[in-house]
């Protein structure tokens, strides 16, 4: 399996995963989840992908001192589902916080209930918040990257693509003019307050 190099170079993140603890899915219930893992769940890459990531890392670095508890982060998105990229920021962040909807996972013994922890159409601020269960403590966020904007070629491609009217030449230029601008967000930490804003 071939990607981007540059997927490799983002840190993953790193959390305690008590369900696996409890079944012995994972020695000590630690887990990495990488940028890679986000892009399989999600099926691509892209600026909000990339969002999805940095919210995540920076938001449950403002929550959690040590490693964050999987399953006992509420997810909250203030737009609809179908609003939007909603669903995949929604979906994509309760992947990485273990829980899900009132589909999810229903615990074992009053306990690990993942269900009912993702929510849309929040009363809050942010475009996302994360709160954790046990202490009530919330952060919102913001994510915003048109700092780093698209280059100028790629409208054209992406309507030759979507025309059925791209070379091959074109097709590989789009896709790599697509992850250049996904690396440039991950990988400019410098950039990230810019574009990301927790309160």
């Amino acid at each position: 399996m071939k990607y981007p190099h540059f997927f490799d170079q983002v840190e993953p993140l790193r959390l305690f995963d008590p369900l696996a603890d409890f079944l012995g899915a994972l020695e000590d219930g630690q887990m990495e989840i990488t940028y890679l893992d986000l892009v399989k769940f999600a099926g691509h890459s892209c600026p909000t992908i990339a969002g999805v990531y940095l919210m995540a890392k920076l938001g449950l670095e403002r929550l959690f001192e040590n490693l964050p508890t999987r399953g006992e982060i509420e997810v909250h998105i203030k737009g609809s589902k179908a609003e939007g990229v909603n669903g995949v920021v929604g979906n994509t962040l309760a992947y990485i916080c273990g829980v899900s909807d009132e589909g999810g996972f229903k615990g074992i013994g009053g306990k690990f209930d993942r269900s009912n922890k993702l929510f849309y159409n929040a009363p809050i601020t942010g475009e996302v918040a994360l709160k954790r269960i046990d202490t009530g403590a919330k952060v919102e966020l913001n994510y915003d990257p048109s700092i780093i904007p698209p280059e100028p070629q790629m409208k054209e491609l992406m309507q030759k693509l979507i025309m059925g009217q791209a070379s091959m030449e074109e097709k590989k230029e789009f896709g790599q003019l697509w992850q250049k601008r996904v690396e440039k967000i991950l990988t400019s930490k410098e950039l990230w307050p810019k574009m990301l804003t927790l309160f």
